[in-house]
């Protein structure tokens, strides 16, 4: 059974629990409840786990008697265990009223072919569990879940090493840091023979990341875990003061959620040089200010349309960026991929420089978004895709790309546009070229010389028949 038989066998038990009323969110986070403790079992991992309340001690039980030792479990793990499982369980609760449709689950759960899970990775199950909780519009996770594609993408470009601190401070499930490990890991040639010391780090300190949502923490957590990474991942939110100590980073890879702070929320940060209510320039504020000011920290951000041309603090922050950072490249992202219908989003990549000042000289846009097909569930984003963008970034001399989407700016040319960075899209050939419509002055100056042409001619013609008939009487 491959690991996408079992996704399906494991979604499909959402079926079971809609006479509970649990929605697509809740059902992720029930199955992590449950998921845990059988796969602590499958790995080897229960010794984190007090025996009484391990898998085989779940699956012994059966009805009122399952439901009422289910509901102490939950409690018991998230109030007297360290560690992950105390992170994972804290505040945990069941939604789930009917004893059989928990017996249900818990028993597929038990009956799944588990060796060819363990195959092909147990942390794989889970996010395409993730995944395709994401895809479901009616769960509403794909606020937080950006496509893998352009999350492997990202990590590509920006290319993490083992030593470096990785951070997500808007985490999600942990998508971004788990493609950074699994980068580490897959292009490193002597990663498995790394000394003790650099091993402990890679494991608990390279791959770090903070998450607002207390049940999006809790699948972030599990995510971790499966992937073999214990780094910190904070429950908070970066906006507020909290978020002051997430800093001297070498890498950040985020796609921040948009909106605007509204009123009530937590206390905004005290330390940003532009305070605004939009939430995605604050992010972006506290992403370059978290990089190492050495010149080789990164960051790669998703971000929508409003922070390449917002005027006032917007244009302040983006000037702000290139001074601070060299903002060396725009991804023009196509609409139809993640959010809502219609939203435009791009990517920013830049390295922090040694200095404050005049660190971005030139910036090049890759417009992916004009003449593109329509994407969305029926048509996904795909790795060949990026094909011409990957080409353009890593090219040795980017003077040298032939491709129209590949376009450079100046920071001179950018600030005489009012520093605006909407720019660097291709003419879209589904729309009217305007530029070569005739002018509708001169074509109507020219209809009237035609027509007065005409009324010459026809006039001449007149008077010649006139002549005629007056010669014939």
């Amino acid at each position: 059974m491959t690991t996408q038989e079992i996704v399906s066998k494991l979604w499909n038990l959402c079926n079971v629990l809609r006479d509970d009323g649990i929605t697509y969110h809740q059902y992720v986070t029930e199955l992590t409840y449950i998921l845990f403790l059988k796969m602590a079992k499958e790995t080897g991992a229960e010794s984190q786990i007090p025996e009484a309340y391990r898998w085989d001690k779940l699956t012994a039980k059966s009805g009122v008697e399952l439901k009422k030792f289910y509901k102490e479990l939950l409690a018991y793990l998230g109030e007297n265990c360290t560690g992950r499982v105390r992170e994972i369980y804290q505040g945990s609760a069941t939604n789930i009223d009917e004893p059989k449709n928990l017996e249900k689950i818990i028993t597929t759960i038990d009956g799944l072919d588990w060796f060819s899970a363990r195959e092909e990775g147990l942390g794989n199950l889970y996010e395409g569990l993730l995944e395709k909780n994401a895809n479901e519009k009616k769960s509403g996770a794909g606020q937080y879940f950006t496509p893998r594609v352009l999350i492997d993408v990202m990590a590509r470009m920006m290319k993490p090493q083992p030593g470096e601190r990785c951070n997500d401070p808007a985490c999600g499930t942990f998508g971004f840091m788990i493609a950074a490990s699994q980068y580490v890991r897959d292009n490193s040639d002597d990663f498995f023979t790394l000394d003790a010391d650099t091993a402990k780090f890679e494991r608990e300190e390279a791959f770090t990341g903070c998450e607002l949502v207390h049940d999006t923490h809790r699948l972030a957590l599990m995510n971790a875990m499966l992937h073999d990474i214990d780094g910190e991942i904070i429950l908070g939110d970066t906006l507020s003061n909290a978020g002051k100590s997430m800093k001297g980073y070498d890498l950040v890879l985020t796609n921040p959620p948009f909106g605007t702070k509204k009123g009530g929320e937590r206390a905004a940060r005290d330390d940003f040089t532009f305070p605004t209510s939009n939430k995605q320039l604050n992010f972006l504020q506290h992403i370059y200010r978290s990089l190492k000011a050495d010149g080789k920290a990164r960051a790669a951000v998703v971000l929508p349309d409003n922070v390449l041309f917002q005027d006032g603090d917007g244009e302040k922050i983006r000037c702000d960026l290139m001074d601070k950072c060299n903002l060396h490249t725009v991804l023009r992202l196509p609409t139809g991929i993640f959010y809502a219908q219609g939203v435009k989003t791009n990517v920013l990549f830049f390295t922090r420089g040694k200095t404050d000042k005049g660190n971005t000289s030139e910036v090049w846009f890759y417009d992916l978004r004009t003449n593109m097909p329509s994407f969305g569930k029926t048509n996904p984003l795909k790795r060949e895709h990026f094909v011409g963008f990957e080409a353009a970034y890593t090219a040795e001399d980017r003077s040298t790309v032939t491709d129209e989407r590949w376009r450079k700016f100046t920071r001179e040319g950018i600030a005489a546009n009012g520093n605006s960075l909407d720019i660097g899209l291709i003419r879209d050939d589904s729309l009217v070229d305007y530029d070569d419509l005739p002018d509708p002055i001169e074509s109507a100056e020219e209809c009237i010389a035609n027509l007065e042409e005409a009324m010459d001619l026809l006039m001449s013609v007149v008077n010649e028949l006139k002549t005629l008939e007056t010669e014939a009487e």
